[in-house]
């Protein structure tokens, strides 16, 4: 067998990428101190090792505790839009909210044009952070049409808005989005509990009720390693080829 001239810290990522297809999330792992004794490098190099797993969301620590499996991210098709809740429960996760900000306020010029509201309009607009199994997944802010005031008399950290939509009367129905990568600020960092500078994945959409009208326009910014938008697509491909 030939050499192995990947760098050390490399190669111990490797053989504990090998060992977590056979633990469980929360599992613990060994610490830096034993990967030392075990690899026989120095601490630095089984540092690196375990933040580059940190970085890709694989694993966590707790301070004086150790260092653990962490949950494999979430997932939603493209195509669809499933209440965060739901899309939770059916990975087997426990979905929770923290409401950050819940306010009726002037709606904004790219709200007007969204929302399809007038420019001295007020607007409805409420902040959460999505959680699964008590770890921050998304920062969301979502801001309705005034008529829908309702939302704020609700405890939205418990209740679905969009469940609340229906009781007041607009059914959400179809929608677009578009996705983009950014980085994560400083504001992101302290609610998503994450390095400044770490991955986001960012969707803003508008939601259509039964009418066509926009009764939602939404900016959630999910944590890159915690959660995953799969695309089912289909190859256009040119005549003859």
């Amino acid at each position: 067998m030939g050499a192995n001239f990947a760098p050390r810290y490399h190669q111990i990522e490797q053989a504990l990428r090998e060992r977590m297809t056979k633990q469980r999330p929360h599992d613990p792992l060994p610490s830096e101190s034993a990967l030392c004794a075990e690899f026989g490098v120095s601490r630095m190099t089984a540092r690196a090792a375990l933040q580059g797993l940190v970085t890709e969301g694989l694993i966590y620590r707790v301070s004086g505790r150790g260092t653990f499996v962490a949950e494999p991210p979430a997932r939603r098709r493209a195509e669809s839009l499933i209440r965060f809740s739901e899309e939770m429960r059916r990975r087997g996760r426990v979905p929770s909210s923290k409401l950050i900000s819940s306010e009726m306020r002037k709606a904004r010029p790219d709200e007007v044009h969204r929302l399809e509201v007038s420019k001295t309009s007020d607007v409805v607009a409420i902040t959460r952070v999505r959680l699964a199994d008590g770890v921050p997944v998304a920062l969301e802010r979502a801001v309705f049409p005034r008529d829908l005031k309702g939302l704020l008399e609700l405890d939205v950290t418990t209740h679905s808005l969009h469940e609340s939509l229906i009781e007041l009367g607009r059914h959400p129905r179809r929608g677009y989005s578009s996705i983009e990568a950014d980085i994560a600020g400083d504001l992101d960092s302290q609610l998503l509990d994450i390095t400044a500078g770490a991955a986001l994945l960012v969707e803003r959409r508008v939601i259509l009720d039964q009418d066509d009208r926009p009764v939602e326009l939404t900016e959630t910014r999910y944590v890159g390693s915690r959660y995953v938008l799969d695309v089912a697509f289909r190859v256009d491909a040119s005549p003859g080829e």
